[in-house]
């Protein structure tokens, strides 16, 4: 479990996030046209897990806008923004916002990728919601970097995030 501050009061995740240098869990989302992804559809690209609470908040809306204008400019890399925010709501956002190369997966159904990367907030005002975290994947599945973002209202470190790929 990891504690971590929402607005400087203090809240719990189910878990913690993978440990650097492992294989990543496998977990089936569902993206914003309803279809489902998988981890492995993306075997053989780079993959940075952007997850956070929800699109409709300011902090989480500037990581998915950040990443999407670095991140994807990066060779053989893709962004995952990873929520449990309806699809229509992740293609609502994405379509106001003019973004085109953010994939927007869904954990609406069940909540099993929030148990199995340990970000599920468990108490507090957002309990049931996923926690703000950034997991960066290489080309196989293996685990580069993680951050658990301790304050849930701050963005990640990007740098850190996009310096291991």
């Amino acid at each position: 479990m990891a504690q971590i501050t929402l607005k400087g009061n203090p809240i719990n995740t189910i878990g913690n996030l993978p440990e650097t240098g492992t294989k990543a869990p496998e977990f089936t989302l569902v993206k914003d046209d309803l279809s489902i992804k998988s981890l492995s559809d993306y075997k053989g690209q780079k993959v940075v897990l952007n997850i956070f609470p929800s699109l409709d908040t300011p902090t989480c809306a500037a990581s998915v806008r950040r990443f999407n204008a670095e991140a994807s400019a990066l060779e053989n890399t893709v962004v995952l923004c990873i929520s449990k925010d309806l699809p229509f709501a992740q293609a609502r956002f994405c379509g106001a916002e003019g973004l085109e190369d953010v994939h927007n997966l869904s954990d609406f159904r069940g909540g099993q990728f929030g148990k199995d990367y340990g970000v599920e907030i468990i108490d507090g005002p957002l309990a049931g919601l996923e926690s703000r975290a950034v997991v960066v994947l290489d080309e196989n599945g293996t685990v580069l970097y993680t951050q658990q973002v301790a304050e849930i209202v701050d963005e990640p470190d990007y740098e850190a995030a996009l310096a291991v790929l």
